[in-house]
Formats: structure tokens, C-alpha cells, sequence
């Protein structure tokens, strides 16, 4: 399979430049003007719009069995939904439930993941610690290509990490090269502050902003920056959504320790209004945690994004639809955790961050997939138009328009928080492996084409 991208600007995270791109089978081969091609190579014409790595988006739940219920897209429809926005690889989660072998789950997850139609990659949760925990970690980094571990400091009673777990878990990931991951949010502020709302009678979606203030993210970012630091270990902290988060990020870097953010793309548009709507179907819909802000914390995330401070965007793709959210009509500690966006993140951080001004083409490709290809190790396999690289490409047309809703939507759930929102700046062609998968609205993913992404360790693996 032979194809060219004629005609457009190629975007990398360090330059921008006219050039055709010409790929053979699943990887780049040319990179140049006025390229030859064969007489039947795929054609695709990307005069006046730039050609750009497809995205990577470092955060998504497909097929999640999450409080009480499972989310509503799988691997095949949150991968083909992430196709038609221009992502191309997802970084998806293995949670192990407590006292789970990691190793089980991992196979499990790789299982549910094998009818992806893009390609995916996994974190693997520590959701507790014995000496089996500590084996299995080096098995995976050896063996599976997982070089990522994530650590919930949030869910009490069910999947929280606690401080002895955090430690011996950022110790091993050390020892093996691997970077630890973090929810950061205080798990015990979490849950009593949930209870002393539910003794006050304020049970509706109103009162999960209220039990998941700013400082309780703060705390945990805090604590989980500073273990890391007494550690020598890197840490990456994910969807960061408040400025005092940010704040101690840019702290800590200011004093050159390894701390990687990632904003996602709601966090960037939506405010904290959403909770307080009259509609209680719109508000729960809204409900994931960390909850939505308000406009100041919104404005600090995009200073920590201009600034080098944050360095990714995600979306924790995480779909429930009404019915399944409804189980919290009563009680909001009730309510399914989570929010889509996968198919729509690239559109909105384009529109909302290179549209106004914040962030420069080459700046967009770097927070939507070259800086997570390298803090993750696929660099250069993934987030670079080059020889050599995956063809995973998209084709962007800064001109286009589209208005986001869920009757439009591929994704599953029948819901979209970004509903109503007219973007400037889509994609009007997605290649994958060489395949043009998307192109100007027409979906052509391909249940199964998706491939599972080996992380190499940062080092030798020496324990």
C-alpha cells in the first residue's frame, strides 16, 4: 500500500515546512518537495492545510468497569471515534482490582483492546503492594513493553494508593526505568468531604465540585511531587486542572525535578457553571473528576501550557450514557466518573489554543502527540512526520468548521460536553498505518487494524 500526501505543510514540533509526504506499508518513507510516486498510490491532496503527526492522546478508559457499570465505548469504537478526530494512538489504562495479580489484568485489558482500530498502549494501575506486585512490574516493563505505572491517590475503599504503596511503587518504577503516573487528589479529603455534604441534604451534581476543591488536588500534587523528589524518580501527573497544581509543578521544575503535566481538553473550555444547570441529565453528564473549574483555573492551565510547564493533552475518555449516570440520581458519590472528548480534543485545543493565539502550529503538535511520544518513549516512532516514522498522519484544514454534537458524534454514549461548540481547525483526512482511515466526515476505521505500542524501558533494566 503506496500513499502520498501532496501539496500541504508539514508541522513538526520543531519546524514547519512545504513538503510531500510518501508513505509504503505503515511507515514514512519520503519527506520532500515534488516527490515521485507510483502510478497507483493513494492520492491525497493537502494543498492549503498543513500535515501534522497524528494525535496521542495520553489518557482514555475504553471498556472500563468503573462504579458498578462499564463505560460505553470499547476498544473499537473509542479508537474509531479517536480516527475521526485526528488521534491515532491511545494511552489507555490497566487497573487491576485490589489484591489482582497485574500480570492478570494486563492480559485481560490486552484482550478487551484487540479490536482496536487505532493503535493503543497501556498504564498499568498499582492499586496495592506485596512482593507480587513488585514482580510483576519488572515483567511487564521486560516483557510487555509497559514502561508507565499509575497511581491513584483518589477512590477510597476501592482502587486508592496509600503513601507506603506510593513510595514502594515510585522505588521500583525507578529501578526499572519506568515513570510513575499520578491522579493526584486526596482520597480521605475526597470521601469526607462527600459524607459531610450528604449529612447536609446536597446530594445532588452540584456537590461534587464542592467535594473536590482545588486544594484537595493541590495536597495530593503536593505530596506526590515530593515523594518523587525524595525518590530521584520522575513523576507525571495527569489531568491537571487547577492553578495551584500547576503551581507546584512549575516549582518543582524551577528547581530542575522531572515533573510532567497533562491538561485535558475540557478542563481548557469548560467552567464550573455546568454543575449548577437546572438540568440534572446535563449536569451529571458533566460530572468526572477533577470536575470542571472555574475561568481562572482555565486561564492558568493555558499559561502552564504556552509556559512548558504542561505538556500533554488528554481527555480521560471515559463515556457513560444518562441511564448509567442517572444510579447517582440521589446520591452524586453515586454518579459514573467520566466525560468523552477523544474524538474531539485535537479540534478544540487547535481552536481554542492556535485559533486565539496561545499556541503556534508546531506548539499544537507538540502538546497533542510529539511531547507524549517522548516522555513515554515512542519518540520517534510516533509524534513526527519523518523517514522512518509510523504513517500515522493527519491532514488539517485550519479554514474548516464543524459544530460538535452527540447526534454527529461517532463516539458512544449520547452525550458530548463539548455539544454546541463550533471549532475552527479539523482534520479532513486521517492516515493510520498507511491507511486513510477518515476522510472529509466519512469513517473507514477497520475493527482489529489497531496495533498494541511496546514502551521500552528508560534505562537498563537492572532488578
Amino acid at each position: 500500500m503506496t500513499t502520498i500526501i501532496r501539496g500541504g505543510t508539514v508541522v513538526n514540533a520543531d519546524r514547519a515546512f512545504r513538503a510531500d509526504v510518501l508513505c509504503f506499508g505503515d511507515k514514512i518513507v519520503a519527506v520532500g518537495e515534488g516527490l515521485d510516486a507510483p502510478a497507483h498510490a493513494t492520492v491525497i491532496d493537502a494543498s492549503g492545510q498543513y500535515v501534522m503527526p497524528g494525535g496521542i492522546d495520553t489518557h482514555t478508559h475504553m471498556q472500563l468497569p468503573f462504579m458498578g457499570t462499564v463505560t460505553a465505548d470499547d476498544f473499537y469504537t473509542g479508537t474509531a471515534a479517536g480516527l475521526a478526530g485526528g488521534t491515532t494512538t491511545i494511552m489507555d489504562f490497566v487497573i487491576p482490582d485490589p489484591k489482582q495479580s497485574l500480570l492478570e489484568a494486563y492480559h485481560t485489558w490486552r484482550g478487551w483492546a484487540r479490536k482496536s482500530a487505532g493503535d493503543y498502549t497501556f498504564h498499568v494501575a498499582v492499586t496495592w503492594w506485596d512482593d507480587s506486585v513488585h514482580a510483576d512490574m519488572g515483567t511487564l516493563v521486560r516483557n510487555h513493553g509497559v514502561n508507565s505505572f499509575k497511581h491513584f491517590m483518589a477512590y477510597k475503599n476501592a482502587i486508592m494508593a496509600d503513601d507506603e504503596t506510593l513510595v514502594k511503587s515510585f522505588t521500583r518504577a525507578l529501578e526499572l526505568g519506568a515513570i510513575p503516573t499520578v491522579h493526584a487528589e486526596n482520597g480521605e479529603l475526597v470521601f469526607q468531604l462527600q459524607q459531610d455534604l450528604l449529612r447536609k441534604g446536597i446530594t445532588g451534581p452540584s456537590a461534587h465540585p464542592l467535594s473536590r476543591p482545588p486544594e484537595v488536588e493541590a495536597e495530593a500534587a503536593n505530596r506526590a511531587i515530593a515523594i518523587a523528589n525524595v525518590l530521584g524518580t520522575p513523576v507525571y501527573i495527569v489531568h491537571v486542572s487547577c492553578a495551584e497544581s500547576l503551581d507546584a509543578i512549575t516549582r518543582a521544575r524551577a528547581k530542575g525535578q522531572r515533573v510532567y503535566g497533562e491538561a485535558l481538553a475540557g478542563h481548557l473550555v469548560i467552567d464550573d457553571s455546568v454543575y449548577h444547570s437546572s438540568d440534572l441529565e446535563f449536569a451529571r453528564g458533566h460530572v468526572m473528576s477533577p470536575p470542571f473549574r472555574s475561568k481562572h483555573h482555565q486561564a492558568a492551565l493555558w499559561q502552564g501550557l504556552q509556559g512548558g510547564n504542561l505538556h500533554t493533552t488528554a481527555t480521560d475518555h471515559c463515556t457513560f450514557c444518562a441511564e448509567q449516570k442517572a444510579a447517582g440520581a440521589d446520591n452524586f458519590t453515586k454518579i459514573p466518573n467520566g466525560c468523552g472528548g477523544v474524538e474531539d480534543r485535537m479540534s478544540v485545543v487547535w481552536d481554542a489554543g492556535v485559533g486565539s493565539g496561545k499556541l503556534t502550529p508546531s506548539e499544537f503538535v507538540r502538546v497533542t502527540s510529539a511531547n507524549a511520544a517522548q516522555i513515554f518513549n515512542m519518540y520517534p516512532r510516533k509524534g513526527l512526520i519523518a523517514v522512518g516514522a509510523d504513517a500515522d498522519i493527519v491532514v488539517w484544514d485550519p479554514e474548516g468548521t464543524r459544530t460538535i454534537s452527540a447526534k454527529t458524534q461517532f463516539a458512544r454514549g449520547g452525550f458530548n460536553v463539548f455539544e454546541g461548540r463550533t471549532v475552527k481547525g479539523i482534520p479532513t483526512c486521517t492516515v493510520h498505518a498507511g491507511n486513510v482511515v477518515f476522510e472529509r466526515g466519512e469513517l473507514r476505521a477497520v475493527e482489529g487494524a489497531g496495533r498494541h505500542i511496546d514502551r521500552p524501558a528508560f534505562s537498563p533494566v537492572t532488578a
